[in-house]
């Protein structure tokens, strides 16, 4: 969402993104239906369809623009009807409230949400959007729809724009123009209005969570009334993540029924609004969070909103699921369409917190190559007078007291080892007990004389500001060009408070919402030009900052500082509703861990953080024979099925929630591995572990089976067909507390 200073320089930067989603995909193994656009120019309808959706918009008899369907895919042309404005209700519901429209401005009555909202200098602050014209682009990425509305008196334009993908996602966004005389406010912008056919028995999914217990997932009816998902906090946020999906209650499963589902991808304060109308009609408006937000236009200036990718399914939940892991896959992680697999981590954190020096990261480094671990990582500590949490955040110079001789010593050594260098940093922080803050206290957001609340001990830097955006890429440009660092684990660990920023104009202030996060994708953006082989983590005391923004511009997130093996199941499993499983950074550490206290055996641990891309946390110079061995063997299995776990499709195969048995799958790209993990928490009675049913296999094939356990999978035939696999299902011997196995199955060549 990049600020437009000129009506031209809007229609340049609107080339300029539109060109970010013209991605070449390769498909491996997924038979997709390409994306078109149809246009039936005597109805004044366009019939965009992709995947399994088709969605539908047409100009009504009141010259707006209105949805006229979004579901199951539509072939050929298309039986709808001309577009008309529904009629009034009554009186208090004017055709302007009961008619679902695709981008309504606040103003002939409107009352339900809009999605746009502003003041005009003389006080008028109605807004009445009419149809204009349309333009459509075809590129190797896929086909575009550009929609041009305009105010009924005022020279103000919204530019909608549709972006089809042929994994079965459309792209919203939208361009607010002035092409006025005069300035005027925007107080609410919408990315887009989805409007889901009538209804009574929706159910909806969200995440919600806080700090050390993220991405719990959330399944209700939805209410006559508001359902708001959203953060104030100036970044995307522990509390909610900007993804929903909505099913049919009785219909819905993890395997079958419809789901039309969404993700915002903003890194800031957002907002997702579901509103069940009083005629049973369900609308889900979302973009910038409207609360403290107001953002000027002068004449000229356009201003556009973060993209709102949508899409729809009639193969239940996990199929929602699979079908945005394709699409981060192959559109939106940096290296698209073939996002590089995440290397094996060692992270110092848990080992030595903020102790670090270099003789003692020269051993963690030792033992952990031992092991087969790929990339080290030194975490917070290294830096200024960095000796506890009070001091040091702006200061990134290296501490002469714990590395004398500064990193070169043991990143050479790193290397030696044949491991790459990554290191720890956060970047949009400062601790008023810092040279940097002694220096620029006015760098810090602030309300001029007001208290400003420290949370961790520390502020939070208005990257907003160009002074700060310069400093804050100068000194990682440095970082990385004077050290032979691979990779930056990019820390942000708290909220925001006073947003203020009194160098800018009254006016402007409330600019910083926007302006702060597009310098932070200014800055990601270019360190990576300046360093193409640089890899990034999106970390926010664990995951508070997960979206498809930031993940533009970052391989992988740290998805909660919870590394509780059993906590993880959950937390897995929530996350892996909205994100691709290959970028779920899942670290295994000491116990009794930290959080809860518990001990979990080393090998449950193990196979629950191969889930995802596997890290380890644990001091690994206390680990005895016997565990460095295990550690080895687990390292070792890991990398033999890691591209089928962090590329493959995912099947939730048992959930962990409201049960003490979980299972999970993964199915290559190819369909020639997959691999199957189960976990038990604690056994009752002496119950067998459930049949475990695997999913996405080629019914006719047969395939080798393999346990990482023998043991554990006693009478498991060494060959099964597909079929068999998926409805005999495979008998485990899981026993106890903590246990846990993974299955191997090798498709045979026919």
């Amino acid at each position: 969402m990049a600020l437009n200073r000129t009506a031209s320089a809007s229609l340049q930067l609107m080339s300029r993104f539109s060109l970010l989603f013209v991605v070449t995909v390769t498909f491996s193994g997924h038979s997709l239906a390409q994306g078109t656009i149809r246009y039936d120019a005597a109805k004044q309808i366009w019939q965009i369809s992709t995947g399994e959706m088709t969605y539908a918009i047409g100009v009504n008899d009141q010259h707006a623009l209105q949805t006229m369907y979004w579901g199951r895919r539509l072939e050929g042309a298309s039986a709808m009807t001309t577009p008309r404005a529904y009629p009034e209700t009554a009186s208090f519901d004017p055709p302007v409230s009961t008619t679902p429209l695709e981008y309504a401005g606040w103003g002939g009555g409107l009352t339900t949400e809009p999605a746009l909202k502003i003041s005009f200098p003389d006080g008028n602050r109605s807004l009445v959007l009419d149809y204009v014209d349309e333009e459509r682009t075809a590129g190797p990425g896929g086909e575009q729809l550009e929609i041009r509305l305009k105010d009924r008196l005022a020279e103000v334009y919204v530019h909608l724009f549709y972006k089809v993908y042929p994994q079965g996602i459309l792209a919203r966004w939208s361009v607010i123009e002035n092409r006025t005389k005069a300035s005027l406010t925007i107080e609410r912008a919408a990315s887009a209005t989805l409007n889901l056919p009538p209804s009574t028995h929706y159910e909806m999914n969200w995440l919600t969570g806080r700090w050390g217990a993220e991405w719990q997932l959330h399944t209700a009816a939805i209410q006559a009334g508001h359902t708001v998902l959203e953060s104030r906090r100036g970044s995307t946020g522990h509390q909610t993540n900007p993804w929903f999906a909505i099913g049919q209650a009785g219909e819905t499963t993890e395997e079958a029924g419809p789901v039309w589902f969404g993700e915002l991808g903003w890194s800031g304060s957002w907002q997702i609004d579901l509103e069940q109308t009083d005629s049973r009609r369900v609308k889900i408006t979302g973009g910038y969070n409207p609360f403290d937000f107001a953002y000027p236009l002068t004449a000229g200036q356009a201003l556009t909103t973060p993209v709102f990718y949508a899409g729809y399914t009639g193969k239940g939940r996990g199929e929602a699921s699979r079908i945005l892991h394709r699409f981060q896959r192959e559109e939106i992680l940096p290296g698209a369409p073939r996002p590089k697999l995440r290397p094996i981590i060692y992270n110092s954190w848990e080992a030595t917190e903020f102790n670090v020096n270099e003789a003692g990261q020269l051993a963690l480094a030792e033992k952990a190559a031992s092991i087969g671990v790929e990339r080290m990582v030194i975490d917070d500590g290294w830096f200024g007078q960095r000796k506890n949490d009070h001091a040091g955040l702006g200061d990134w110079y290296v501490n002469q007291e714990k590395f004398p001789h500064g990193l070169k010593p043991v990143i050479d050594r790193v290397h030696q080892l044949g491991m790459d260098f990554g290191i720890w940093v956060e970047p949009e922080m400062v601790n008023p007990d810092s040279d940097l803050y002694r220096k620029h206290p006015e760098w810090a957001m602030n309300f001029p004389g007001r208290p400003r609340t420290e949370a961790r001990n520390q502020l939070v830097l208005n990257l907003a500001r160009e002074d700060v955006k310069a400093y804050v890429l100068a000194f990682l440009d440095k970082l990385v060009t004077e050290n032979d660092i691979a990779f930056l684990k990019w820390d942000y660990n708290r909220n925001w408070s006073e947003p203020g920023w009194d160098s800018a104009a009254p006016a402007e202030q409330k600019e910083i919402y926007v302006r702060y996060v597009d310098n932070l994708y200014s800055v990601l953006s270019e360190l990576r030009r300046r360093h193409p082989k640089l890899e990034i983590e999106s970390c926010s005391g664990g995951g508070g900052r997960v979206d498809l923004g930031i993940l533009k511009r970052t391989e992988e997130v740290w998805p909660s500082d919870n590394t509780d093996a059993l906590d993880r199941l959950s937390i897995q499993d929530g996350f892996s509703h909205a994100y691709t499983p290959g970028i779920m950074v899942a670290w295994v550490t000491d116990v009794p861990n930290f959080l809860d206290k518990r001990s979990i055996p080393l090998e449950f641990r193990f196979l629950v953080a191969m889930s995802g891309a596997l890290g380890i946390g644990s001091d690994v110079t206390k680990w005895n024979a016997d565990e460095t061995a295990l550690a080895q063997r687990m390292v070792a299995f890991y990398k033999t099925v890691r591209p089928t776990v962090q590329q493959g499709s995912l099947y939730r195969l048992v959930s962990p929630e409201g049960s003490e048995q979980s299972a999970v799958e993964y199915v290559g790209q190819d369909g020639r591995q997959a691999v199957a993990f189960a976990y038990l928490h604690s056994q009752h009675y002496g119950e067998p572990f459930q049949t475990v049913r695997l999913a996405g296999l080629d019914g006719a094939a047969t395939y080798r089976v393999k346990a990482l356990d023998a043991a554990k999978a006693a009478r498991l035939p060494e060959e099964m067909t597909g079929n068999e696999l998926m409805g005999m299902g495979i008998s485990l011997r899981l026993a106890g507390d903590y246990d846990a196995t993974a299955i191997v199955v090798e498709k045979l060549t026919q």
